[in-house]
């Protein structure tokens, strides 16, 4: 482990964020993460010591060949990030906090030095988040806690792999580490939609990839029965997405607000049931559209897909040459906001509020 000061500072800037002044906040992060990498122990040297359990084993060497897949085939780095496991002995590694207006999609933000403003706080203590998430809601806001099963360090550490995500399956774990070693090749400032969206584009290439090879053999069917949900939830969320913005774009009493907010929300739920029945019993979403559906758990899901078509079509104008792909995405990150905003746009064939006429601006 790397022991710096600047590395433990890296940590609470990239981990999960707070206001400057937080110092109880600083200190939480600072040893979460700490305790996480005192957990993690190389996976030669694990693989070695679980000869008693065969099945640990199994998971470990299918960890090893993700991670050799991931930088031999997706062009992602090849450093120590997921060569290490740790037990944590808890579903999550942290639990972040999200929050938006009662009749607003805009979630509220957190910043901080270096990484600058996301819309999530994550406390590596699920009691914690509750309170934080409970004192939001006191002020006015819909709130959401969602526990987290990985994050990374952005390379300031050797990321380990861990229980949490290894508990899922072998999917799961391709997914993830495609996910998270994509962070470390594209990250901006200020923008969680842009770097989200962009981890889950690589993620779903990766097990394109990684499911049509040997190595997946098995898996292709949950995969593809897998993104058919996604798709399938994404696409209906992003449909009410837009009908709960042109509610709380015309004004109202609170009270009428409510009540037309309510309303939405459960037709929503009713059009999530009919979309289901299809899926043979999976419920896998059932907790997401459950009694604490809100703004905050909307605008939640929401960032980890609202760029991810627009991703998928510079790949495709790439055809699917990862590391151009992966350059003409630096490019997008090293615009300002709006015009990345606009870019992106394009690439989904629509103008977008504020952005000039295709052709009118060059886009990279």
């Amino acid at each position: 482990m790397k022991g710096t000061r600047a590395r433990i500072l890296a940590v609470v800037v990239t981990v999960s964020l707070a206001a400057c002044s937080n110092i109880a906040y600083y200190a939480q992060a600072v040893g979460g993460h700490l305790d996480v990498m005192r957990a993690a122990k190389p996976i030669g040297e694990l693989m070695r010591e679980a000869d008693g359990d065969p099945a640990l084993r199994r998971q470990l060497e299918e960890v090893l060949a993700i991670r050799d897949f991931a930088s031999r085939e997706l062009a992602l780095p090849d450093n120590s990030s997921y060569r290490l496991y740790a037990d944590l002995r808890r579903p999550y590694v942290l639990w972040n906090v999200f929050a938006a207006p009662e009749f607003s999609l805009q979630p509220k933000r957190w910043c901080m030095l270096f990484v600058g403003c996301v819309s999530y706080r994550g406390y590596y203590d699920r009691d914690e988040a509750e309170r934080v998430a409970a004192d939001l809601r006191a002020e006015g806001y819909d709130s959401f806690v969602g526990g987290v099963a990985a994050y990374s360090t952005l390379g300031f550490f050797d990321d380990p792999v861990l229980n949490t995500f290894l508990r899922h399956g072998t999917l799961e774990v391709a997914r993830t580490v495609f996910h998270e070693l994509a962070h470390q090749v594209v990250y901006v400032r200020d923008d969680t939609a842009f770097n989200e969206s962009f981890a889950t584009a690589v993620e779903n290439d990766g097990l394109r990839r990684w499911t049509a090879g040997p190595a997946g053999i098995g898996l292709r069917a949950a995969f593809e029965a897998q993104r058919t949900r996604r798709v399938a939830v994404t696409g209906l969320l992003l449909d009410y997405r837009r009908q709960f913005r042109a509610l709380y774009a015309v004004e109202r009493p609170p009270d009428q607000q409510r009540r037309a907010k309510a309303e939405l929300i459960e037709a929503l739920r009713r059009d999530y049931a009919t979309l289901r029945t299809g899926w043979g019993g999976y419920a896998g979403y059932d907790r997401l559209f459950g009694a604490d559906f809100n703004n905050a758990s909307l605008a939640a899901f929401s960032l980890y897909r609202e760029w991810v078509p627009a991703f998928d079509a510079l790949l495709e104008q790439e055809q699917g040459d990862l590391p151009r792909f992966y350059r003409r995405v630096a490019e997008l990150a090293a615009l300002d906001k709006d015009d990345r905003r606009c870019a992106l746009n394009r690439l989904l064939a629509r103008q977008g509020p504020d952005c000039p006429a295709a052709g009118s601006r060059a886009v990279p």
